[in-house]
Parts: C-alpha cells; sequence; structure tokens
C-alpha cells in the first residue's frame, strides 16, 4: 500500500492564513450585516499602476498575432525581464550582481519555500522569531525540524532567535551555530529592520561558520532610511554567503499577477559544490516559467513612469502605515514598525492573548487582523496590523480600535 510524507502530519493545525480565512468568514456568515474591516493579510488593495497595464495589454495583443505569439518562456526568466532587474535592482545600488544569477519566479512565497530543496535533511536552520510562517513549514515537510512541543510551540531541530522589545525586534547571533538562517528584512511581521552596518555582522558571521543565509527582502520598496540596505549584496562577501528572493507583490501590487526572483551568485558553493548550478536544475525540472504578458508587467515596473507610479503607490501605503501607528499610539497603545515596511506590531492591550485580541477586534471593531503568536512563540502577546487597505477603510479601522 502506498504511504504519505509523514512530516505533513508533523504540521499543527492548518497554515495560519487559512485559519484566519476560516474565522473570519465563519463570523461573516453568522454577522451579514456587519462591515469587515481587513488588515490582516499582507495583500494589496491599489489597482495595478497604468505604465504596467499598458504593458500588460501590448503582451496580450502580442499573444494575438502569429508573428509575435510565444509558447513556453524560457524556465529560468526572459533576457528582457532579467537584465532590467540586474540593472535597477542591483547595478544602480553597487551590487555585482549579473543577469543569469537571476532566476524569474511565480513569486517569492514559491521561492522561499522551495529553496530548502537543494539542501541536505540534517541541515539546522535559524529563524527569527516571531517569522513568516512558510520558512518553518516547508522545513517540517522537508523533515529537518525535528519534533514538535505543543507546550512551547516550538521544534526540537529549529534554533530559534527571539526578536523582542528588549532587543528592538533585531535578532542575535544564535548560541548554536546553523547551517542556514533564514532573515526577512524588513521584517514581516514586526515591520522592523536593521541597518546595513548591521547587515555586514550578519554577512561576516555566516562566512565565519559556514553558513548559508536565504534572505527576503519584499519589503524593500518600503525603506525610507538612508542606512538600510536594499539587498544583502550591498555588504561585503554575501555572494558567498548569501540567496536572495525579491517579490513584485508589494511593490509592485503583484499579489493577484504573480511574480518574483531569486538571485543564487555563481561564487556560493558548497565544497565545489555550485549552488548557482544546482538551483538552475531544480527550478529548470519543476518550473515551467511565468508568463510571457506577466514578464512583460514585470518590465515596465522598471520603466520611468512605472517608478513613478509605483512610488506613489508605496507613500500611499506608507502613509497609512503612519496614520495606523500615530493613531494607535495616541490611544495608548505600545507599537513598532510602520518606518520601513507596511506593518504595525503593537502589543496587546490588558494582557490579552493574541488571538484573545483577534477575536475582541472581530467581535466589537469588525476589524481583523493578524494575531502575533501564528508567526511564533515570541509573537505571542503582539499583534500585526497591515498598512496595505483603501485610505478610507483605514482610517475608519483606526476609530473603531481607538473607541474600544
Amino acid at each position: 500500500m502506498f504511504r504519505v510524507n509523514d512530516n505533513y502530519q508533523k504540521l499543527p493545525g492548518s497554515y495560519l492564513f487559512s485559519t484566519i480565512a476560516k474565522k473570519v468568514s465563519a463570523y461573516q456568515e453568522a454577522n451579514p450585516d456587519r462591515k469587515l474591516i481587513r488588515l490582516g493579510i499582507g495583500d494589496v488593495t491599489q489597482p495595478i499602476a497604468p505604465a504596467i497595464i499598458e504593458a500588460m495589454h501590448k503582451a496580450v495583443d502580442e499573444m494575438s498575432r502569429a508573428e509575435t505569439f510565444r509558447g513556453y518562456a524560457p524556465d529560468l526568466g526572459y533576457d528582457f525581464l532579467r537584465n532590467a532587474i540586474a540593472e535597477n535592482d542591483y547595478k544602480a545600488r553597487g551590487c555585482d550582481i549579473s543577469a543569469d544569477e537571476i532566476f524569474v519566479s511565480d513569486g517569492a512565497k514559491s521561492d522561499s519555500g522551495n529553496i530548502q530543496e537543494i539542501f541536505a535533511a540534517d541541515n539546522r536552520i535559524a529563524v527569527c522569531d516571531p517569522v513568516y510562517p512558510v520558512y518553518v513549514d516547508s522545513n517540517v515537510m522537508a523533515g529537518r525540524t525535528g519534533t514538535y512541543d505543543p507546550a512551547t510551540e516550538t521544534w526540537s531541530n529549529v534554533i530559534y532567535m527571539p526578536c523582542t522589545k528588549e532587543n528592538q525586534f533585531v535578532p542575535d547571533f544564535p548560541k548554536e551555530t546553523p547551517d542556514m538562517i533564514y532573515l526577512c528584512l524588513p521584517n514581516n511581521p514586526t515591520g522592523t529592520t536593521i541597518t546595513k552596518a548591521q547587515l555586514q555582522e550578519w554577512v561576516d558571521y555566516a562566512n565565519r561558520v559556514g553558513a548559508v543565509i536565504i534572505y527576503d527582502g519584499a519589503y524593500e520598496a518600503y525603506i525610507s532610511e538612508e542606512n538600510v540596505a536594499h539587498s544583502i549584496y550591498e555588504c561585503e562577501g554575501a555572494k558567498t554567503c548569501a540567496i536572495e528572493l525579491k517579490s513584485f507583490s508589494k511593490n509592485a501590487g503583484f499579489t493577484g499577477v504573480r511574480l518574483g526572483y531569486t538571485v543564487v551568485p555563481k561564487e556560493l558553493k558548497c565544497g565545489d559544490v555550485s549552488l548557482h548550478a544546482m538551483w538552475a536544475r531544480r527550478h529548470g525540472t519543476k518550473f515551467n516559467g511565468a508568463p510571457y504578458i506577466v514578464q512583460r508587467a514585470g518590465e515596465a515596473v522598471y520603466s520611468e513612469a512605472g517608478k513613478a507610479q509605483l512610488k506613489d503607490q508605496v507613500a500611499y501605503y506608507m502613509k497609512n502605515a503612519a496614520t495606523i501607528k500615530n493613531g494607535l499610539k495616541e490611544a495608548g497603545y505600545e507599537v513598532f514598525g510602520g518606518v520601513n515596511a507596511p506593518y504595525i506590531w503593537l502589543k496587546t492591550p490588558d494582557r490579552m492573548t493574541s488571538w484573545e485580541f483577534f477575536d475582541y477586534l472581530l467581535e466589537t471593531a469588525n476589524v481583523v487582523g493578524t494575531p502575533g503568536s501564528g508567526f511564533g512563540p515570541s509573537g505571542e502577546g503582539y499583534f500585526r496590523l497591515t498598512a496595505f487597505g483603501a485610505y478610507e477603510n483605514t482610517l475608519e479601522a483606526l476609530e473603531r480600535i481607538r473607541s474600544l
């Protein structure tokens, strides 16, 4: 008889945002007259910028003519997009990343879950706590995390790096030596980040101990402070220890379009084995390329019109972030983030647990957020709100919370 991958049976409950969706759906069904304002999942609400839509329409028209029709995309990405990424996201910032080190995909979430496949099952991972759930869950599925302790909500073979108020939500170097280090900066869920000098220390540490950094830079477009790196490759030595994941979802509103990329430098090796070659083999075997229409949309992100329009969209969301942060502070909440990322991380009031505050906000203010404990044990007692809503809804949600 066939057997299943038992590692899947180790996963506690359902995926965080699936659980939230079920609770919200049940509440909405029982209270159809209530208007819910959703500030939970990090989904954008502004329409795709005109310059990008124009590029997509043009690409659609090309697909209608035999002479310009395209079938399978190159599995690693079209050159026009990889070159645009290399020029704008890397060379313009002084990073020596070439187009053939860039692997185009259908989103950073896919890559952040899949990248672990090229590493041995006995590698130990280190994660920030709290952390984006995909990092840990995908390693659970691969059998890399050991056993789960429901009392502490931790895995026996995972090295946790607590990010708390006491260390300004910035991870300290782990006491145990990891093989793989997951860093998401600016951070999801806390909305906080580190300076370029601090990031350089992590690069130096990884090179020193022989670890690889999986660097999720999905929110780099929201960085406002000059001393914060937009790419880990701004740091000296990063090409020998780091893989970078980037997304078009948050900077260009592609959550429903799906496009991202991963950078694996050719210098990154395990002994004589090239991780660049391994990822290319895995990518080519398991992925058939992002659609031509979508990749043309991605190219338009880097046009002059696209850059200007997306700058306005980022400013729109960060205006929301400032509104939420300042409003909650005035209401007596203790809040963090919202400066270099579109997330507000707040301390739950009256010693409520994260899920108690979730239920309280849902039922009394009809506002949906994300309980911090869903991101890891150190997230207990905290709560995440996103700035991706419409400005009018953001103001209304804030007033509902302030009136509680």
